[in-house]
């Protein structure tokens, strides 16, 4: 005849208590165990970066005297550059559209006129991931002027026309958005 000992089934919370304590017994303590598959080096992050205001002065006022861009923040290891801009008397002939890039436009001094939106008329891929189009029916009109900030989502067609003078700054953001 067989005899079986019965043990008393323990608590939900005993068992919950006890099973991480025993998972955590089981494993080797040492470091090298411990950090055996942690990479051998982690690659380190873009160093932060101080834009002061004499660098911003200075800047601008070259771009005054020769209007066009600064390109102040570029790094390859993340997804936005910022980039000061001068210009006068300037129109784009087309509207342009990017399916990779978001803009930001701020104006620092001077005034300037966005088309935005509506919908591109015969449209053509100039490089990869980079629109033109002639019109774009039903675009608004936008007077912006100092302190006034333009966000541009990627897929929106713009174009801009600066009768006189603007200096402002446009911080691109680039890379894929969630789906």
């Amino acid at each position: 005849m067989f005899h079986f000992c019965m043990v008393k089934r323990p608590s939900r919370r005993v068992f919950l208590q006890t099973v991480p304590l025993a998972a955590a017994a089981a494993l080797p303590l040492t470091d090298k165990a411990l950090f055996a598959e942690a990479p051998a080096q982690i690659a380190a992050p873009v160093p932060f970066q101080l834009f002061s205001a004499e660098k911003i002065a200075e800047s601008t006022a070259k771009l005054h005297t020769t209007p066009g861009n600064d390109n102040l923040f570029q790094p390859a290891s993340l997804p936005f550059t910022i980039v000061l801009t001068t210009e006068d008397k300037k129109a784009a002939k087309e509207f342009e559209w990017h399916e990779g890039r978001d803009h930001i436009v701020q104006i620092l001094d001077g005034e300037t006129l966005y088309d935005v939106g509506g919908t591109p008329q015969n449209g053509r891929n100039t490089k990869p991931s980079e629109w033109l189009a002639p019109t774009s029916e039903g675009a608004t009109k936008l007077h912006l002027k100092k302190g006034d900030m333009l966000v541009i989502p990627r897929g929106t067609p713009h174009k801009r026309t600066t009768e006189t003078s603007v200096t402002f700054y446009l911080i691109s953001t680039t890379g894929n958005t969630p789906a």
